[in-house]
């Protein structure tokens, strides 16, 4: 990840919470918001960790602080898991993810969501989660499962099984009810057009 990645991913998450820019904006966001505060340290463990002149120097502080926010905030996060940009945390509390977990655009997780691992059966492994995805609170997403491109999961769903592009589900386990999809509850996702920085994804 270079520097111009690592910018975009913090920028993008910044812009989620309410469309802002600019550095007074990032000052705002990170004092007051506790999901945006955390993803912040994730990235940037992300990007320093891989940085030989950051490495041994702003890494470990870095790591530290990240460490910190997870117990404070009751999130689970490894620093290896692959998040793509504009990760939102709507409210913390009770956030697991397994480290192999991949996640998409424009992500929105709620308080109490598991995202985690099977291993063993025809559904052993973790989830791909697609873009611009809503996960309601205490929805629990587990084994080898994709998530299609714009789909809603309710509150307190259960996922054990692939779900297509823009459906809604609901219940345990988990049952399609629409194909509504996702449309009002993930917003603030044009900030590709609203940035000054522009993605080149450079790893």
């Amino acid at each position: 990840m270079n520097y111009n990645r690592y910018k975009y991913l913090v920028l993008s998450d910044m812009y989620r919470y309410g469309g802002g820019k600019g550095l007074k904006s990032f000052f705002k966001t990170i004092l007051s918001i506790e999901g945006f505060k955390y993803t912040f340290w994730h990235r940037t463990v992300n990007y320093t960790g891989k940085k030989m002149a950051l490495k041994y120097t702003v890494y470990p502080i870095a790591r530290l602080i990240l460490s910190h926010y997870g117990y404070k905030f009751g999130i689970y996060i490894p620093k290896i898991t692959q998040i793509n940009s504009g990760f939102y945390i709507g409210h913390y509390g009770g956030i697991v993810i397994n480290k192999r977990v991949i996640i998409g655009k424009n992500c929105n997780i709620s308080q109490g969501v598991t995202l985690g691992q099977v291993n063993r059966g025809k559904r052993k492994g973790t989830p791909i989660i697609g873009d611009n995805v809503y996960i309601g609170t205490g929805a629990k997403i587990i084994g080898n499962v994709t998530i299609g491109n714009n789909v809603a999961i309710g509150a307190n769903c259960v996922v054990t099984k692939d779900i297509l592009d823009n459906s809604v589900v609901v219940g345990i386990p988990c049952t399609v009810i629409s194909s509504d999809g996702s449309e009002g509850y993930v917003n603030f996702t044009d900030y590709d057009k609203k940035l000054k920085i522009k993605d080149k994804n450079n790893e």
